[in-house]
């Protein structure tokens, strides 16, 4: 059986955690906590070191998905956790263009910890202030290769493709051997 390590990161309240508990067969573990502070009180818990789920993709493939904390206070488990990784997958709120920057940043972190395959998604899509996806690429700054794709986090199906296009990524790069 082979197993697949992804990382799932973004910015704080980008929608990890909802994105590794809508696919995962398995109860995910998380290490979320109460927030104490005022200024982040748009949820009431936020992960301070990981998230992890797993789903059987076929007989002979398994994904293991780590979910980073999106807090700059916790980056310091972001290499830890990118160790080992194939691919990953950055999340970003598409209707809080305030963090598009620091979306940016996380992506060039992991980029320096690992040349592997990645794609955005660009979650909450459904809703009336979601930012087209062109919009936020120009936003972004992301090369045309790069893949940006639609999500809705709660949405099984939106989440599946997500994982299946950066796998088919991750397949491709192990058959070019680059």
């Amino acid at each position: 059986m082979q197993t697949v390590k992804i990382v799932v990161t973004g910015p704080f309240n980008s929608g990890k955690t909802e994105f590794i508990r809508s696919v995962s067969e398995i109860d995910v573990v998380s290490t979320e906590r109460k927030i104490s502070s005022e200024v982040e009180r748009v949820k009431e818990s936020t992960t301070v070191a990981m998230d992890f789920g797993r789903i059987t993709v076929d007989d002979d493939l398994v994904l293991y998905l780590f979910g980073t904390p999106g807090q700059k206070r916790f980056d310091f488990m972001w290499e830890i956790l990118s160790e080992g990784m194939l691919g990953f997958i950055v999340m970003v709120d598409s209707t809080r263009p305030e963090t598009f920057r620091e979306a940016r940043r996380i992506l060039e972190t992991f980029r320096a910890y690992a040349p592997t395959p990645y794609i955005v998604t660009a979650n909450k899509q459904d809703r009336p202030e979601a930012w087209d996806l062109e919009d936020m690429r120009v936003a972004l700054r992301l090369d045309p290769k790069v893949k940006l794709l639609p999500c809705v986090a709660f949405k099984k199906d939106t989440v599946k493709t997500a994982l299946l296009e950066l796998l088919y990524s991750i397949l491709a790069e192990m058959e070019t051997g680059s």
